[in-house]
């Protein structure tokens, strides 16, 4: 659009002509869209209608030509992005949703694949442990029972169950780092499994 055509449709936009908003949105949406994505902006169509719907609240007021509008509608953008990237930085990350894609609730092909694989490594790992051992870090772990209520499950005292915890400990870290468990590494453990 050139100069006395944007200055034209600026002016008709002003006085509440809907073409002339949509003109100037077809002309400068995908230029705005552009700038949002090339800030890192995840969203980019979402933020070009928030861009387009906080100018055109204002073209009442607007006094310029279509340089001024366009330049009013880049400086919305840039403080929406600016905004955007502000509360990404308190929200956390953000994540797109894929709506023609699979149902998020179901498990993906891969994840269902790395929990079987990933439960058949730990059975394997916990295969190296003798009964006891097993018993006794899934009772602390896995059941968070303290030492006494896992002494009283096993039917063995206080002494034994410390003693088979430490080794089931040091065995497991042996078998995944090739290296014996360190004696300090206890003293860092939860007091509740110490």
């Amino acid at each position: 659009m050139d100069g006395a055509l944007m200055d034209a449709t600026v002016a008709a936009a002003r006085v509440g002509d809907r073409a002339a908003f949509g003109q100037l949105w077809v002309e400068l949406s995908p230029r705005v869209g552009a700038y949002l994505r090339s800030h890192g902006v995840g969203d980019a169509e979402d933020v070009t209608s928030e861009v387009f719907l906080a100018v055109f609240r204002q073209m009442g007021r607007f006094e310029g030509s279509g340089a001024a509008f366009r330049a009013l509608v880049f400086t919305v953008a840039h403080r929406r992005q600016v905004d955007w990237h502000r509360q990404r930085v308190r929200r956390g990350p953000w994540v797109a949703w894929d709506d023609a894609g699979h149902d998020p609730a179901a498990p993906s092909a891969e994840s269902a694949a790395l929990a079987v694989l990933g439960d058949e490594w730990v059975v394997a790992l916990l295969a190296t442990l003798t009964p006891d051992q097993r018993s006794v870090l899934a009772l602390r772990v896995v059941a968070d029972l303290s030492l006494e209520e896992t002494a009283a499950v096993l039917g063995k005292d206080v002494g034994s169950v410390k003693s088979l915890q430490h080794r089931a400990l040091a065995r497991l870290r042996k078998e995944l780092s090739g290296k014996p468990y360190p004696r300090e590494a206890l003293a860092r453990l939860n007091p509740r499994h110490a």
